[in-house]
């Protein structure tokens, strides 16, 4: 068993942390509120005042929080993971970041003879709950085979890429293929409303077609229902859809639907959704067609 430190205990760590407890791992967590913390406390699980303390004698140390810069804080501002960890400790940051940033935390770290992986995860909080989490790895092979049974114990699907950052690069290919999938089931349900078409009979022949997929299984009946209750925060798809946008824009790069949609993001979280469900996006689709919108609502 293992002592690991753990930062951020959100709607994905939390289930996280508990998986790792379940296992028999000793866990050390640090949030930025204590009482966020409580219930896995109430497990086993001892507080760290900073993230520092919280690497302090841990053999793996793992990070889940929002944006890069909140990654970039946790591991090397005063306080920071780099200040307590000792040569050897790995870093799992199981973060959605920038791969550059990724690459330059790696390095930095390493300076250290502090070792990283680059793990983001698919699979949502519902995947975290049921540790069946689809985990992309980024870093040096012989790194994940020291960290595989933990990341063992919170998901089913564990696949390295390459080296750092490449775990970011995948979960950037992966968020362009689920959001710009989003904003076509979006456009099919405006469309078939528009004519007079039942949409739950649409998804009907749709999924046993060419264009089933797990997100029209998942996000249809949502629309179709106009329930908009946030499994993934929309403003975390904009998030993550920023971090492709600053990537092309600095490569010189043309991905065009990927921009389109983008700014369909922006124009959600604009609309104040963006802690709704990103099946919010047939909503902005409304807005721009409110006369049609209307008519299928009249209908």
């Amino acid at each position: 068993m293992a002592k690991i430190g753990f930062i951020g205990a959100g709607a994905m760590g939390a289930p996280m942390i508990g998986h790792l407890l379940d296992a028999g791992h000793e866990l050390i967590v640090h949030t930025r509120r204590r009482e966020a913390a409580q219930p896995l406390l109430e497990r086993g699980a001892r507080y760290a005042a900073t993230p520092a303390d919280a690497a302090r004698g841990a053999e793996f140390v793992c990070t889940n929080v929002t944006r890069t810069a909140d990654v970039g804080a946790v591991l090397f501002d005063v306080g920071g993971v780099a200040e307590g960890a000792a040569p050897g400790t790995v870093v799992i940051d199981f973060s959605t970041i920038s791969a550059v940033a990724t690459r330059e935390f790696a390095q930095r770290l390493a300076q250290r003879s502090i070792e990283m992986l680059d793990c983001p995860v698919s699979g949502g909080a519902a995947g975290a709950r049921q540790a069946s989490l689809s985990i992309i790895v980024g870093g040096k092979a012989e790194v994940l085979e020291r960290a595989r049974p933990i990341l063992a114990r919170l998901g089913t699907t564990i696949t390295h890429i390459g080296d750092h950052g490449a775990g970011q690069v995948v979960k950037a290919c992966n968020q362009i293929v689920q959001v710009v999938n989003i904003e076509g089931i979006a456009e099919a349900m405006l469309f078939a409303n528009a004519n007079g078409v039942d949409p739950r009979k649409m998804l009907v022949a749709l999924q046993a077609g060419m264009a089933g997929s797990k997100m029209l299984d998942l996000m249809g009946p949502k629309m179709a229902a106009r329930d908009f209750a946030a499994g993934i925060e929309a403003r975390l798809h904009q998030k993550d859809f920023g971090l492709v946008i600053e990537m092309t824009q600095a490569m010189g790069m043309s991905l065009p639907i990927t921009a389109a949609v983008s700014q369909q993001l922006n124009a959600l979280v604009g609309n104040g959704w963006g802690r709704d469900d990103t099946s919010s996006l047939l909503r902005v689709l409304e807005g721009l067609n409110r006369g049609h919108a209307q008519a299928a609502n009249d209908q």
